[in-house]
C-alpha cells in the first residue's frame, strides 16, 4: 500500500510539473515567436521603424511620453543608469522609449527630450491610429486624462518590457524596482535572450 500511495504521488508531482512548464513556456511564447503585432513607425530621426528593430538583439522597450512629471523621465534616467552600470556586457542592448502621445510628440520633440538622458535610447513616436495600435498589440495600457484648462496628461503602463533577440517577450522591470534586480534582469536577458 505504501508503495502504490509513493507511485501516485509522483505521478502527480510529475503531472503538476509538466502541467507548470507547459504554462511557463507559453507565457513566454518559447522564444521564437515575436511579441506585438507588426508596425511602421518613426524614430525620433524621422527614419522609419517596424518591428525589425526588435530583431537580433536583446531589447528594452517603455512607453511614457515627453511630458510626463515624473514616470517617464525617471524611468529614462535609471534605463540609462542600468546600461552604464552594464557597460560592455550590455552593449547587444538596444533601448526603445515609445510615445503614448504621438500628438504632442513629434520626432523633433522625441529627439531633444531622449537625447538630453541618453544616447543610448532610441525614441519612437508616428500617426496616433499606428501608435496606439502597436501598443495595445503590446499590452500597453494608455489613455488621455483631460486637466483644466484644456491640457492633458497621459495615464499608461509604466513598466519596461525586456524582449529576447527573436522580439519575444522575456519580462518586465517595474517602475521603482530595485536597481540591482534590474541590472541582473537584463543580464540574464543578455546571456539567455
Amino acid at each position: 500500500m505504501t508503495m502504490m500511495r509513493g507511485i501516485l504521488i509522483g505521478i502527480l508531482v510529475a503531472m503538476a510539473a509538466g502541467v507548470g512548464w507547459l504554462t511557463f513556456d507559453w507565457y513566454r511564447g518559447s522564444g521564437t515567436e515575436a511579441f506585438g503585432a507588426p508596425f511602421a513607425l518613426v524614430d525620433q530621426k524621422g527614419t522609419q521603424v517596424t518591428e525589425a528593430a526588435f530583431r537580433g538583439h536583446p531589447s528594452v522597450v517603455f512607453f511614457g511620453f515627453t511630458h510626463c512629471p515624473e514616470v517617464c523621465p525617471t524611468t529614462l534616467i535609471e534605463m540609462d543608469s542600468w546600461l552604464k552600470k552594464l557597460g560592455d556586457e550590455g552593449k547587444d542592448i538596444r533601448a526603445y522609449f515609445v510615445s503614448v502621445d504621438p500628438e504632442r510628440d513629434t520626432p523633433e520633440i522625441m529627439n531633444t527630450y531622449v537625447s538630453n538622458v541618453s544616447n543610448r535610447v532610441t525614441g519612437i513616436t508616428g500617426e496616433p491610429d499606428k501608435v496606439a495600435a502597436m501598443a495595445k498589440s503590446f499590452g500597453i495600457y494608455s489613455r488621455k486624462v483631460p486637466l483644466e484648462g484644456g491640457d492633458y496628461t497621459m495615464d499608461h503602463t509604466a513598466s519596461v518590457l525586456l524582449l529576447d533577440r527573436n522580439g519575444g517577450f522575456f519580462g518586465t522591470i517595474a517602475y521603482g524596482e530595485n536597481a540591482d534586480t534590474a541590472v541582473a534582469k537584463l543580464k540574464r536577458l543578455v546571456t539567455e535572450g
